[in-house]
């Protein structure tokens, strides 16, 4: 039988198989795009916490070097306890700051997409009311 010869019900259903392999050839393409994305991810997520990681000591060093600097004009407990002080209120500003962004966002709700979803919920009663 010649292409042309075909009834549009075999056509209509080539045309489903294609379609459906169609489908199926960019799902996969997709997964394979997405393991090579999330293998980046995770080589840079490494990268990253091993950067924290010597970030930490490195802070250590800093402190530990500031204390010596300050042991110079002061005694070495006192250069000690300017130092933790020193930390004690950075630590706090931080923490004060931190816990003020999370009040802002606490409940997590979107106040502005239930806001919407409530005025169309109305506008929709008052089209079906006669």
């Amino acid at each position: 039988m010649a292409k042309h010869d075909r009834s549009i019900g075999e056509m209509i259903g080539e045309l489903s198989d294609q379609l459906s392999k169609l489908v199926r050839a960019e799902i996969e393409l997709a997964k394979a795009e997405i393991q090579g994305r999330l293998q980046k991810i995770s080589v840079g997520t490494v990268l990253v916490l091993a950067a924290a990681i010597l970030a930490f000591y490195l802070l250590a060093v800093v402190i530990a070097t500031a204390i010596m600097a300050l042991a110079v004009p002061f005694e070495p407990w006192l250069a000690g306890l300017i130092v933790a002080v020193f930390l004690l209120l950075v630590i706090a500003l931080l923490a004060w700051l931190g816990i003020r962004h999370i009040k802002r966002g606490v409940p997590p709700t979107p106040a502005t997409a239930i806001e919407s979803v409530q005025t169309d919920l109305t506008a929709v009663k008052e089209a079906i009311r006669p």
